[in-house]
């Protein structure tokens, strides 16, 4: 929040993260149990079918106090950004089922409009197990619903003008980009799994597929043009997923090993599938017909990333477009 705070007033054109979806879950304490392997709140699943599960945060854990301090982040972080983002901007951002709410509540408070949820659809392993410590007992029980999708939650700060025509005109924000062939933007996508290839890059524990952020990322820019900030930014896959379709883009990270990660990441994943733009939905684009899911081919070029250290522990790394 604080070197949000330092951005210009109008600065931004759009928001695109993936945020702690429970903040505790990547406190350093928290973190260095992950990286140790002793779970923490990050659960250790058990393997099913042969498949091996990567580590999950608990949200069933969180007491209602925690799950309140949810709520008063978004708050005060929507707070901040509101008056970063032009006019018309639009912020969208990962959520879990267990605690969108309190996200939308917040920021709604904060003074942005709740414009939709697009679901992103995909064969995940987050719910469907058995009670702890009782599986054999109780073999036909479930604590919860096997997970298939991933709720991405869409916020727009309100436009200044009297229309979205005039809004774009002097803001190039207010509205979403359609994609190739003038079709808009579904709120549902079908998605899968992070490539294998992907994972080899970085493997972040909340890596998101580069398919899926190149749609979603070049959708909030309706000019075309414009700075996307990824507050939260990881690895650098949604910095990654703006350079591939053209845009500028920030990110800020706390992680200093994220950040470092993501200095030497993100041209490599804007390099994975040329042709990939996010004009298509579907996971072969039109151009060549490419695979996304399987192309292994990488470019290694990081001639266009600049980092510049901040204080408190906290990164930015700015990408130019192109």
């Amino acid at each position: 929040m604080a070197e949000m705070a330092r951005l210009d007033d109008n600065s931004l054109h759009a928001v695109c993260s993936d945020p702690p979806y429970g903040l505790v879950e990547f406190t350093a304490e928290e973190m260095n149990k992950l990286r140790s392997g002793r779970g923490g709140v990050w659960r250790i699943p058990p393997s099913m079918d042969g498949c091996e599960r990567r580590p999950l945060p608990r949200f069933s854990v969180l007491t209602p106090e925690q799950k309140q301090s949810i709520e008063n982040y978004f708050h005060q972080w929507g707070t901040v950004l509101l008056p970063k983002l032009r006019p018309g901007g639009h912020v969208l951002l990962a959520g879990n089922p267990m605690l969108l709410m309190y996200v939308q509540a917040a920021l709604i408070e904060a003074g942005f409009e709740n414009r939709s949820t697009i679901m992103r659809v995909y064969h995940g392993f987050r719910g469907g197990d058995r009670p702890k410590n009782a599986e054999k007992e109780f073999p036909e029980v479930c604590v919860q619903p096997r997970s298939n999708y991933e709720p991405w939650m869409l916020f727009r700060k309100p436009i200044s003008e009297k229309t979205v025509a005039e809004n774009l005109r002097r803001w190039e924000t207010g509205g979403l980009r359609m994609l190739a062939g003038g079709k808009p933007l579904p709120d549902v996508i079908q998605s899968f799994k992070t490539p294998e290839n992907e994972r080899a890059i970085a493997d972040h524990p909340s890596l998101k597929p580069q398919h899926l952020l190149r749609i979603l990322v070049r959708s909030l820019l309706p000019m075309g043009r414009g700075m996307v900030l990824d507050p939260f930014m990881g690895s650098g896959s949604t910095l990654a997923a703006a350079q591939a379709v053209g845009y500028a883009s920030m990110g800020i990270e706390l992680d200093a090993d994220y950040f470092k990660l993501a200095q030497g990441a993100v041209s490599k994943f804007a390099a994975l599938y040329p042709v990939a733009k996010g004009a298509f939905l579907d996971d072969e684009t039109a151009a060549g017909r490419e695979v996304v899911r399987e192309d292994q081919s990488l470019m290694w070029d990081e001639s266009n990333a600049e980092a510049e250290s901040a204080p408190k522990r906290t990164a930015v790394l700015g990408l130019g477009s192109g």
